[in-house]
């Protein structure tokens, strides 16, 4: 009787007591794994001692719920019961690309090409087509996987905030939604002015004036990346598609990826007669119904630069 005592007790510490591994370990189940693979797979990365005690102290201890595949962090002395729970919850390790609003898709397939655990090519996404967001991935995901979930999200979010569209607004189409979206993304990051950008990029629309936005002149020059210096007068008059300044209308294309709150900006744009913004100089603009007044805005603009020793 003692030695089974002895017996129980020590197969319960096996069981439940720290496990082998000094440091955290990663361990990828395949998918359609058995127990007896996924063991194998633990006990050479260090996380357990022995796959056939494994396989024996979960028939005996565990539940009989199935393990699922995945990519796992299995924390330092984790125990072997901690490891079977992981595996059956089915906590994978979480890897995530993040794409903030605004981001180019140029700088996008950056990310994806640079993301750890991902495989294969893709081409640089179709500008406009990615929905900011942080996405999750595991090891050997396919890069073109994740894309394709980036632009699926894009496809659903837009398609409802259209069917949410206010009457009347200035673009027709979803696509010329995004166009223009794009547009507001990149002239604020102030989320409580977006409505009032989009609202003076609607006006100038209906009114047949050029949108003269700064980042769509930029866009071709860097495909969305920082320019890093002003814009040049010639590159104010460049015939090119996306130079609003030198064309009435909304640019061919996207000039960035933008995000929901941008699209719902300018699907429903404040109410205001503006026609005109400048920076104010705290980050956000200063707005103006009439030439006049934006002109006084820009001189107070421009003194403020001054002070800076930015002119």
């Amino acid at each position: 009787m003692l030695l089974g005592v002895v017996t129980l007790g020590w197969l319960a510490h096996d069981w439940t007591g720290a496990g082998p591994a000094g440091k955290p370990v990663a361990v990828i189940v395949p998918e359609g794994a058995t127990l007896a693979r996924a063991a194998t797979e633990l006990q050479k990365a260090g996380a357990i001692r022995s796959a056939t005690r494994f396989r024996g102290f979960a028939r005996l201890f565990g539940n009989g719920q199935a393990i699922k595949a995945g990519e796992y962090a299995i924390p330092a002395r984790a125990s072997a019961s901690d490891v079977l729970a992981l595996l059956q919850e089915g906590k994978v390790r979480q890897r995530l690309i993040p794409v903030p609003e605004g981001y180019p898709s140029i700088l996008v397939h950056e990310a994806l090409m640079k993301a750890d655990g991902l495989v294969g090519d893709v081409a640089v996404p179709a500008e406009g087509s990615i929905l900011p967001d942080s996405y999750a991935y595991q090891k050997g995901d396919t890069r073109a996987s994740v894309v394709a979930r980036m632009q699926k999200a894009m496809r659903d979010y837009l398609a409802a905030a259209w069917k949410r569209r206010k009457p009347g607004i200035a673009v027709t189409t979803p696509e010329q939604a995004i166009i223009l979206a794009s547009i507001v993304e990149k002239e604020t990051g102030k989320p409580s002015e977006r409505r009032e950008v989009a609202a003076v990029y609607a006006n100038r629309l209906k009114r047949g004036m050029p949108l003269q936005a700064d980042p769509t002149v930029i866009y071709p020059i860097t495909k969305g990346k920082p320019l890093g210096r002003r814009i040049l007068q010639s590159e104010l008059h460049a015939k090119n598609g996306y130079n609003t300044y030198a064309q009435p209308g909304l640019p061919i294309g996207p000039i960035a990826n933008p995000g929901r709150a941008s699209i719902d900006a300018v699907l429903d744009p404040a109410q205001t007669a503006a026609l005109y913004f400048v920076a104010d100089g705290t980050g956000g603009h200063v707005f103006a119904n009439t030439l006049d007044q934006h002109n006084a805005n820009v001189k107070k603009w421009y003194a403020i630069r001054r002070a800076r020793g930015e002119m």
